[in-house]
């Protein structure tokens, strides 16, 4: 009995992903281990993983497809002695290949709607039932595209691809036979996008970029955030001349590795995620996750910290950051950096945390308040340091001085327990031998 690959749920909340290509070809051997395939999330690039010992038989969904279920049979792997031009995807296939089959049935014809959209006579393709989905059309990336291209309708196209997937051929052919055998695809109605566009700009003066799935989500999720997260805001200074010289010693004492580079070169952002980590377990409760019925207080300090990746950020986590050691701290955070700008991260790898640090100090940004992601219950927006004359002891002297504003979820911290971590967090910066742990 062949035995299927089902597109893989890579996180709790993922019901759809993109497949991006194929590592085996059909016909090619496969074993336990090996990658077959990677995958799209909106945050990251994941490979697909044989479980199972055989030939790959049938691939069914090609390299290229976006929205690919969770749990759709997407290649056939035949066992020994199966022979591979003969797998099918059986009756007791999940219910997303069971849909894929479906979806290659012809669809109802469409009829002639009266005037919509201002377009006397449009050719329209009946709404489906309330609360019923439209059938999903399975296709081909350039078997759409050339639909999109000629405006046609892909549930007017049977497919002849294995399964009724609708392939470039298929749209070729629905083409030659001429407008006559093919319905023109609906058309849109205006959007708050066309609106603006006619409105305020001129048709040739910019580049319409479509969204990435992560920006799609990264919009989403913080338009979610501020809207049911109330937020407020508390900022302080914190002096960082120690800090920094204290840095400059640790990472001169750094010892080398057997190619003679040094084994850690502390950043000052790896020492605020430090000082953070060990303010929020200086204050338990600063150090929560709100839930519906209950308050969740955490015995150590998960840390995120906001990474700026091509078209998008991310937030990898540092577990239990308030025992990690700088050097520790400083090596994780340039792995995590390096791979999700390859969007190689794994999902438990970024996802939680109960407190965040988002550093835009190095593009000379003074001041600025961040937005908490959930189910974090703060984050601390870092700006630059500035070299500045305080009064100290009735003294003008010069200082180096660091601006940090701390969102807070107003839900699971007060302002008084707000004030009480940045006044924490500015202690384990000011006095910074207390980072190290001794």
């Amino acid at each position: 009995m062949s035995i299927k690959v089902l597109m893989p749920a890579l996180s709790p909340t993922m019901e759809r992903g993109n497949l991006t290509r194929w590592l085996k070809a059909e016909g090619d051997t496969v074993k336990p281990g090996d990658v077959i395939a990677e995958i799209e999330t909106d945050k990251a690039t994941m490979e697909v993983e044989a479980v199972d010992e055989g030939t790959l038989g049938k691939i069914l969904v090609p390299a290229g497809t976006n929205d690919v279920p969770v749990n759709e049979v997407i290649a056939l792997i035949a066992e020994e002695g199966e022979d591979p031009k003969t797998l099918a995807v059986g009756a007791s296939a999940p219910k997303a290949a069971a849909a894929a089959l479906a979806a290659a049935a012809p669809a109802p014809t469409p009829s002639a709607a009266p005037e919509q959209n201002g377009a006397p006579g449009n050719v329209v393709a009946f709404p489906p039932p309330a609360g019923e989905k439209p059938a999903r059309r399975f296709a081909s990336p350039l078997a759409r595209r050339l639909a999109s291209q000629n405006k046609l309708d892909l549930a007017a196209i049977t497919g002849s691809g294995p399964h009724g997937r609708i392939i470039a051929a298929d749209v070729t052919a629905a083409l030659a036979a001429g407008p006559a055998k093919v319905a023109a695809a609906p058309l849109p109605r205006p959007t708050q996008s066309d609106a603006i566009i006619k409105q305020y700009f001129a048709p040739d003066s910019f580049d319409e970029v479509p969204h990435e799935t992560m920006r799609k989500t990264i919009a989403r999720r913080l338009a979610e955030a501020t809207a049911a997260i109330p937020h407020f805001y508390l900022t302080i200074e914190c002096e960082i001349d120690a800090l920094l010289k204290l840095r400059g010693e640790l990472n001169a004492a750094a010892p080398k590795t057997p190619d003679g580079t040094p084994a850690y070169k502390l950043s000052v952002n790896d020492m605020i995620v430090k000082a953070l980590a060990l303010a929020l377990v200086d204050v338990p409760n600063a150090n929560v996750t709100f839930l519906e019925n209950s308050m969740l207080r955490h015995h150590h300090a998960d840390v995120a910290v906001a990474v700026a990746i091509p078209d998008g950020l991310i937030t990898p986590v540092l577990k239990q950051a308030d025992l990690l050691p700088l050097s520790a701290i400083s090596n994780t955070m340039k792995d995590y950096a390096a791979r999700a700008k390859q969007r190689r991260l794994k999902p438990q790898e970024y996802e939680g945390g109960v407190s965040a640090v988002s550093n835009l100090g190095m593009y000379g940004i003074k001041e600025f308040a961040a937005i908490i992601n959930p189910p974090q219950s703060s984050i601390l927006a870092v700006g630059a340091g500035e070299g500045r004359p305080i009064v100290r002891n009735g003294q003008i002297v010069p200082a180096t001085l660091l601006g940090a504003t701390l969102s807070c979820d107003h839900r699971a911290i007060d302002g008084a327990t707000g004030a009480e971590l940045l006044a924490a967090f500015r202690h384990r910066i000011e006095v910074p031998l207390s980072l190290l742990g001794i």
